[in-house]
Protein backbone atom coordinates (compact mmCIF):
# COMPACT_ATOMS: atom_id res chain seq x y z
CA UNK A 1 0.00 0.00 0.00
CA UNK A 2 1.58 3.27 -1.49
CA UNK A 3 2.03 6.00 0.99
CA UNK A 4 2.67 9.83 0.47
CA UNK A 5 4.08 12.19 2.72
CA UNK A 6 3.49 16.37 1.23
CA UNK A 7 5.65 18.70 3.53
CA UNK A 8 5.03 22.56 4.11
CA UNK A 9 8.72 24.42 4.31
CA UNK A 10 8.72 27.39 6.12
CA UNK A 11 8.27 26.58 9.55
CA UNK A 12 7.89 22.44 8.79
CA UNK A 13 11.01 21.79 6.44
CA UNK A 14 12.72 25.04 7.75
CA UNK A 15 12.93 26.28 11.25
CA UNK A 16 12.92 30.13 12.17
CA UNK A 17 16.57 30.65 10.69
CA UNK A 18 15.50 29.30 7.50
CA UNK A 19 17.56 26.21 8.01
CA UNK A 20 16.99 22.34 7.96
CA UNK A 21 17.54 20.36 11.31
CA UNK A 22 19.57 17.87 10.69
CA UNK A 23 17.15 15.30 12.03
CA UNK A 24 14.50 16.19 9.68
CA UNK A 25 17.09 15.55 6.54
CA UNK A 26 17.96 12.13 8.64
CA UNK A 27 13.95 11.78 8.84
CA UNK A 28 13.15 12.74 4.76
CA UNK A 29 15.91 10.19 3.85
CA UNK A 30 14.70 7.39 6.14
CA UNK A 31 11.39 8.27 4.64
CA UNK A 32 12.52 7.36 1.46
CA UNK A 33 14.42 4.42 1.61
CA UNK A 34 11.76 2.59 3.01
CA UNK A 35 9.44 3.75 -0.06
CA UNK A 36 7.14 6.14 1.20
CA UNK A 37 6.61 8.80 -1.61
CA UNK A 38 7.77 12.41 -0.24
CA UNK A 39 6.58 15.62 -2.02
CA UNK A 40 6.49 19.14 -0.83
CA UNK A 41 3.61 21.52 -0.45
CA UNK A 42 4.11 25.50 -0.26
CA UNK A 43 3.30 28.67 -1.14
CA UNK A 44 6.88 29.55 -1.96
CA UNK A 45 7.83 30.25 -6.15
CA UNK A 46 9.86 26.90 -7.13
CA UNK A 47 12.84 29.35 -7.61
CA UNK A 48 12.65 29.80 -3.95
CA UNK A 49 13.56 26.55 -3.02
CA UNK A 50 15.81 24.68 -5.45
CA UNK A 51 18.38 24.33 -3.16
CA UNK A 52 16.07 22.51 -0.54
CA UNK A 53 14.79 19.83 -3.46
CA UNK A 54 18.38 19.39 -4.31
CA UNK A 55 19.39 18.71 -0.81
CA UNK A 56 16.29 16.35 -0.22
CA UNK A 57 16.04 14.56 -3.05
CA UNK A 58 12.94 15.80 -3.95
CA UNK A 59 11.17 16.20 -7.46
CA UNK A 60 7.66 16.83 -6.87
CA UNK A 61 6.21 19.18 -5.16
CA UNK A 62 3.18 21.84 -4.82
CA UNK A 63 3.81 25.62 -5.60
CA UNK A 64 2.22 28.98 -5.11
CA UNK A 65 -0.28 27.15 -2.58
CA UNK A 66 -1.79 24.27 -5.21
CA UNK A 67 -1.32 27.12 -8.44
CA UNK A 68 1.69 24.46 -9.78
CA UNK A 69 2.21 21.38 -9.61
CA UNK A 70 4.97 19.36 -10.56
CA UNK A 71 5.33 15.59 -10.45
CA UNK A 72 8.58 14.12 -11.01
CA UNK A 73 10.00 17.40 -12.58
CA UNK A 74 6.91 17.57 -15.47
CA UNK A 75 4.22 19.80 -14.73
CA UNK A 76 0.80 18.36 -14.20
CA UNK A 77 -1.64 21.21 -13.28
CA UNK A 78 -1.01 24.77 -13.32
CA UNK A 79 -3.74 27.52 -13.24
CA UNK A 80 -2.69 31.44 -13.54
CA UNK A 81 -4.72 34.66 -11.86
CA UNK A 82 -6.62 36.42 -14.64
CA UNK A 83 -5.03 39.16 -15.71
CA UNK A 84 -8.47 41.13 -15.74
CA UNK A 85 -8.73 40.86 -11.71
CA UNK A 86 -5.02 41.64 -11.13
CA UNK A 87 -5.57 44.50 -13.12
CA UNK A 88 -8.78 45.67 -10.99
CA UNK A 89 -7.08 44.67 -7.38
CA UNK A 90 -3.94 46.54 -8.49
CA UNK A 91 -5.80 50.22 -8.76
CA UNK A 92 -7.85 49.01 -5.94
CA UNK A 93 -4.92 48.52 -3.57
CA UNK A 94 -2.98 51.78 -5.26
CA UNK A 95 -5.69 54.12 -3.79
CA UNK A 96 -5.25 52.29 -0.35
CA UNK A 97 -1.32 52.11 -0.70
CA UNK A 98 -0.78 48.71 -0.28
CA UNK A 99 1.74 47.55 -2.73
CA UNK A 100 1.78 44.01 -4.63
CA UNK A 101 4.33 41.47 -5.23
CA UNK A 102 3.46 39.05 -8.52
CA UNK A 103 5.00 35.56 -8.44
CA UNK A 104 5.70 32.89 -11.48
CA UNK A 105 8.03 29.88 -11.65
CA UNK A 106 11.42 31.68 -12.25
CA UNK A 107 10.56 35.37 -11.13
CA UNK A 108 9.26 38.14 -8.66
CA UNK A 109 8.48 41.49 -9.13
CA UNK A 110 7.12 44.49 -6.87
CA UNK A 111 4.69 47.19 -7.88
CA UNK A 112 6.91 49.38 -6.27
CA UNK A 113 10.76 49.98 -4.78
CA UNK A 114 12.03 49.84 -0.70
CA UNK A 115 8.82 49.77 0.31
CA UNK A 116 9.36 48.76 4.56
CA UNK A 117 6.33 45.97 4.17
CA UNK A 118 7.83 44.32 1.59
CA UNK A 119 11.44 44.22 3.09
CA UNK A 120 10.18 42.79 6.01
CA UNK A 121 8.44 39.90 4.72
CA UNK A 122 10.75 38.96 1.29
CA UNK A 123 13.50 39.53 4.26
CA UNK A 124 11.91 37.24 6.44
CA UNK A 125 12.26 34.73 3.60
CA UNK A 126 16.10 35.44 3.31
CA UNK A 127 15.33 36.67 -0.36
CA UNK A 128 16.23 39.69 -1.80
CA UNK A 129 13.91 42.89 -2.63
CA UNK A 130 12.34 41.90 -6.12
CA UNK A 131 13.09 43.32 -9.05
CA UNK A 132 10.38 46.48 -9.89
CA UNK A 133 7.55 45.84 -12.57
CA UNK A 134 4.25 47.31 -11.75
CA UNK A 135 2.32 45.57 -14.51
CA UNK A 136 4.72 41.86 -14.79
CA UNK A 137 1.40 39.99 -14.87
CA UNK A 138 0.10 41.64 -18.33
CA UNK A 139 3.08 39.96 -19.83
CA UNK A 140 3.86 36.97 -18.18
CA UNK A 141 1.09 34.22 -16.07
CA UNK A 142 1.02 35.26 -12.49
CA UNK A 143 0.48 31.96 -10.09
CA UNK A 144 0.16 33.93 -6.84
CA UNK A 145 0.54 37.44 -5.99
CA UNK A 146 1.03 38.93 -2.85
CA UNK A 147 -0.87 42.33 -0.94
CA UNK A 148 1.46 44.48 1.55
CA UNK A 149 -0.82 45.76 4.34
CA UNK A 150 -1.48 45.30 8.33
CA UNK A 151 -3.50 42.74 9.70
CA UNK A 152 -7.38 42.89 9.09
CA UNK A 153 -6.25 45.75 5.93
CA UNK A 154 -7.12 42.66 3.88
CA UNK A 155 -10.79 41.76 5.09
CA UNK A 156 -11.79 44.90 2.16
CA UNK A 157 -10.66 42.82 -0.17
CA UNK A 158 -11.83 39.72 0.82
CA UNK A 159 -15.63 41.11 0.28
CA UNK A 160 -14.85 42.96 -3.15
CA UNK A 161 -12.87 40.44 -4.95
CA UNK A 162 -15.24 37.21 -5.10
CA UNK A 163 -12.70 35.53 -7.35
CA UNK A 164 -9.56 35.80 -5.53
CA UNK A 165 -8.82 34.03 -1.80
CA UNK A 166 -6.52 36.14 0.69
CA UNK A 167 -4.63 34.15 3.26
CA UNK A 168 -1.85 36.48 5.44
CA UNK A 169 1.23 34.49 5.69
CA UNK A 170 2.87 37.34 7.39
CA UNK A 171 1.90 40.35 9.50
CA UNK A 172 2.36 42.40 6.62
CA UNK A 173 1.85 40.38 3.63
CA UNK A 174 -1.34 38.29 2.54
CA UNK A 175 -1.86 35.77 -0.59
CA UNK A 176 -3.65 36.22 -3.31
CA UNK A 177 -5.14 32.92 -4.56
CA UNK A 178 -7.91 31.67 -6.86
CA UNK A 179 -10.50 31.54 -4.84
CA UNK A 180 -10.66 27.73 -5.66
CA UNK A 181 -6.61 27.70 -5.04
CA UNK A 182 -5.22 25.54 -1.98
CA UNK A 183 -2.95 23.21 -1.17
CA UNK A 184 -5.32 20.49 -0.89
CA UNK A 185 -6.61 20.99 -4.38
CA UNK A 186 -2.81 20.51 -5.03
CA UNK A 187 -2.57 17.69 -3.61
CA UNK A 188 -5.46 16.13 -4.54
CA UNK A 189 -3.99 16.43 -9.13
CA UNK A 190 -0.77 14.77 -7.72
CA UNK A 191 -2.60 11.91 -6.18
CA UNK A 192 -5.08 11.50 -8.99
CA UNK A 193 -1.80 10.90 -11.08
CA UNK A 194 -0.31 8.41 -8.95
CA UNK A 195 -3.46 6.73 -7.97
CA UNK A 196 -3.27 7.19 -4.35
CA UNK A 197 -6.13 7.45 -2.04
CA UNK A 198 -6.12 10.20 0.15
CA UNK A 199 -6.18 7.85 3.51
CA UNK A 200 -2.49 6.89 2.45
CA UNK A 201 -1.62 10.64 2.53
CA UNK A 202 -0.11 12.28 5.31
CA UNK A 203 0.79 16.19 5.63
CA UNK A 204 2.93 18.33 7.97
CA UNK A 205 2.20 22.28 8.25
CA UNK A 206 2.21 25.33 10.41
CA UNK A 207 0.64 27.87 8.87
CA UNK A 208 -2.65 29.55 8.11
CA UNK A 209 -1.90 28.45 4.46
CA UNK A 210 -1.74 24.53 5.09
CA UNK A 211 -5.41 24.60 6.95
CA UNK A 212 -7.02 22.80 4.09
CA UNK A 213 -4.27 19.99 3.19
CA UNK A 214 -4.12 19.12 7.02
CA UNK A 215 -7.98 18.76 6.90
CA UNK A 216 -7.98 16.84 3.24
CA UNK A 217 -5.45 13.97 3.55
CA UNK A 218 -5.76 11.27 6.09
CA UNK A 219 -3.57 12.39 8.70
CA UNK A 220 -2.77 15.84 9.34
CA UNK A 221 0.26 16.89 11.39
CA UNK A 222 0.42 20.34 12.64
CA UNK A 223 4.08 21.31 14.06
CA UNK A 224 4.51 22.67 17.61
CA UNK A 225 5.06 26.10 16.82
CA UNK A 226 1.94 25.99 14.11
CA UNK A 227 -0.70 28.78 14.27
CA UNK A 228 -3.21 27.80 16.69
CA UNK A 229 -6.00 27.44 14.27
CA UNK A 230 -3.87 25.06 12.18
CA UNK A 231 -3.49 23.01 15.23
CA UNK A 232 -7.41 22.80 15.64
CA UNK A 233 -7.76 21.01 12.37
CA UNK A 234 -4.71 18.64 12.44
CA UNK A 235 -5.47 15.41 13.51
CA UNK A 236 -2.49 15.40 15.68
CA UNK A 237 0.48 17.94 17.05
CA UNK A 238 4.28 17.17 17.19
CA UNK A 239 6.86 19.01 18.26
CA UNK A 240 8.46 22.57 17.82
CA UNK A 241 10.40 22.72 14.31
CA UNK A 242 13.57 23.46 15.69
CA UNK A 243 13.21 20.63 18.21
CA UNK A 244 12.94 17.66 15.52
CA UNK A 245 9.63 18.16 15.43
CA UNK A 246 9.29 17.09 11.76
CA UNK A 247 10.84 13.15 13.05
CA UNK A 248 8.85 13.25 16.08
CA UNK A 249 5.80 13.93 14.03
CA UNK A 250 6.79 11.02 11.48
CA UNK A 251 7.38 8.59 14.51
CA UNK A 252 4.48 9.30 15.98
CA UNK A 253 2.12 8.65 13.45
CA UNK A 254 3.81 5.43 12.39
CA UNK A 255 5.73 6.19 9.32
CA UNK A 256 9.41 5.90 10.90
Amino acid sequence: MEKIVFFDIDGTLLDEHKNIPAESVEAVHRLKEKGVYVAIATGRAPFMYEHLRQELGIHSYISFNGQLVVLEGEIIFEEALPERELDTLREHAQRQGHPLVYLNETKMTASEEDHPFIAESIGSLKLPYPAIDPVFYKNHPVYQALIFCEEHEEDQYHRSYKPFRFVRWHKYSTDVLPARGSKARGIQKMLDHLNIDRENAFAFGDGLNDSEMLEFVGTGVAMGNAHPQVKKVADTVTDHVSKAGLAKGLKKVGLL
